[in-house]
């Protein structure tokens, strides 16, 4: 399948490891310069060596790392001025850095909230803030929030996640229709448990609690997918993909589940 994205721009946010890098991965094996924004300079610059080194004769003038913490205001003004600097427009945004802690909701101080919620709910915020005036100027534009079924299906050890992923999910669905009539799309995809370095502390973290094994936990969360197994974030990549590409051109405001069969709802 064409999906016409070879010369677009974009800038994906926790781009270093994870779905991120997945994300910007394949969207660089499809024409797409890409600005990477994560907070660990030397890891990004690595994510992005490993990239380039997988196709060397792209070009590596297509991959600019921005290094900077979604938690400060500044960061999403940098990555959007870093994409038009070195490329001239905006075409493509994937939010998708964020963190959350773990814990029973009454041992968890007001910071594990704040924390989550300056990094995830209001660095998507920002970043859609900062990008979206460029693309309402083209005419023209794409975003997807990467977001989390503990946006509908909240975990009691996870409510800081499970709250910022819900507001995220009414803050996609509220925008969508202030950005269509400059034909700008956005978009959300809720990933299920996932292959990534998050879920692995997690699964430590409930294996600890249980006094299992990490591999047992592992085990146990898998038996409970339908699909018997985790999401692999390129999975969620080829998702993106498709929802920033102009194969069907009538979705926005709208949410993805890729779980596996996991959420219980529908």
């Amino acid at each position: 399948m064409d999906l016409g994205l070879h010369g677009k721009i974009a800038i994906v946010t926790g781009a270093s490891a994870g779905i991120g890098l997945a994300c910007s991965k394949a969207l660089y094996e499809e024409g797409v310069s890409v600005v990477m924004v994560a907070r660990d300079r030397d890891r990004l610059q690595e994510a992005a060596d490993a990239i380039r080194s997988a196709r060397p004769a792209e070009g590596a003038a297509r991959l600019v790392p921005v290094a900077g913490d979604m938690t400060k205001p500044e960061t999403a003004r940098l990555a959007v001025h870093a994409a038009i600097e070195a490329f001239g427009r905006v075409d493509i945004l994937i939010n998708n850095a964020g963190n959350a802690h773990f814990g029973p909701f009454f041992e968890l101080p007001d910071e594990a909230f704040w924390e989550t919620w300056q990094l995830k709910l209001l660095g998507y915020m920002r970043m859609v803030k900062e990008a979206a005036p460029h693309m309402i100027r083209q005419r023209d534009g794409r975003i997807v929030n990467i977001v989390g079924i503990a946006g509908r299906t909240p975990s009691p050890g996870y409510l800081p996640g499970s709250t910022s992923n819900a507001a995220l999910l009414n803050f996609t669905k509220g925008i969508s229709g202030e950005l269509a009539a400059s034909n700008v799309r956005i978009n959300a995809i809720s990933p299920g448990a996932t292959e990534t370095e998050r879920a692995v502390r997690y699964t430590r973290q409930q294996a600890d609690e249980k006094g299992i094994g990490v591999e047992a936990q592992k085990a146990a969360m898998s038996a409970a997918i339908p699909l018997k197994r985790l999401v692999d974030p390129a999975e969620i990549a080829a998702m993106a993909l498709l929802l920033v590409s102009d194969r069907v051109p009538s979705v926005t405001g709208s949410e993805f589940i890729v779980d596996g069969g996991q959420s219980p709802g529908v």
